[in-house]
């Protein structure tokens, strides 16, 4: 069973660049976002959106708090620079890393947007939430683009089965998806208000975190164009910590009201 899933995987990636930074950060990203995930779920989260103010009275006192808006900029901000600096540092390597460091640039351009123009605060972000996260997808951002950059300088072959182009058309599903359940959580508080309220609308009435179940579609787009070894292991590793951050926010709502639908899913509607 394992010969035959690695003969496929091989099928479906790039031959992994003979880069050790590359291998490290792959191996490296995955296990901190498996271990995020997990952590979400026994309730040990990381301090932002409905969760800013998890953190014990001793860790309020150690730690700086900025606006989430501000937490939010610093969250996407590098990650896209990172993005658009592709197109100028690995210029004219064919339509696959011209797409990649598109859609990778694209998703960061779209979060700041949203967090400049269509989300609604009501709370914090601790920085020692927000530099991990910031690291993580700067870090995600600059090594897609770099990897896809070692598949031709290395003159890799390609994989025998292209995802490129239906990749494109999960990543635009992804990406408007995501935007779409956005800005119905920005519609549900009026001027001014800060309460939370249950969502509607959507698939909001099927999970509570729809926008995370785009965005995982999002960044498994994003690898269908590159399919390098490295954007697999990020998507995958992704899927674990929003499932996990999903079983928290279901958690969350449960605990905070009453009439809170019990057939309203985490993340994968019908199943968990």
């Amino acid at each position: 069973m394992a010969t035959v899933m690695s003969s496929v995987l091989l099928k479906l990636v790039f031959p992994p660049p003979a880069s050790a930074v590359v291998s490290a950060v792959t191996v490296g990203s995955f296990l901190v976002l498996a271990y995020s995930g997990v952590s979400e779920m026994i309730g040990k989260h990381l301090n932002y959106s409905k969760f800013w103010n998890a953190a014990t009275e001793k860790q309020k006192n150690k730690n700086i708090k900025v606006s989430s808006r501000v937490g939010m900029v610093l969250l996407y901000g590098p990650a896209f620079l990172a993005g658009a600096a592709s197109f100028w540092l690995y210029p004219n390597e064919g339509l696959r890393s011209t797409l990649l460091n598109s859609a990778v640039t694209l998703h960061y351009f779209k979060r700041l947007f949203e967090v400049l123009f269509v989300h609604k605060y009501s709370g914090y972000m601790y920085l020692d939430s927000a530099i991990p996260i910031t690291l993580s997808y700067f870090i995600s951002a600059a090594t897609m683009t770099y990897s896809q950059h070692l598949t031709v300088t290395e003159g890799l072959p390609q994989p025998q089965i292209d995802l490129m182009y239906p990749g494109v058309a999960v990543f635009l599903i992804g990406i408007v998806g995501n935007f779409y359940h956005h800005y119905l959580l920005s519609k549900l508080r009026g001027e001014g208000e800060k309460e939370y309220k249950i969502p509607k609308g959507g698939l909001f009435g099927l999970v509570i975190c729809p926008h995370y179940l785009f965005e995982i579609t999002v960044f498994y787009g994003i690898s269908m164009i590159s399919q390098t070894v490295y954007s697999l292991c990020f998507a995958i590793g992704t899927t674990f910590y929003l499932v996990g951050r999903s079983y928290a926010t279901r958690k969350w709502y449960l605990s905070k009201f009453e009439d809170f639908p019990k057939n309203v899913k985490a993340v994968i509607p019908f199943i968990f």
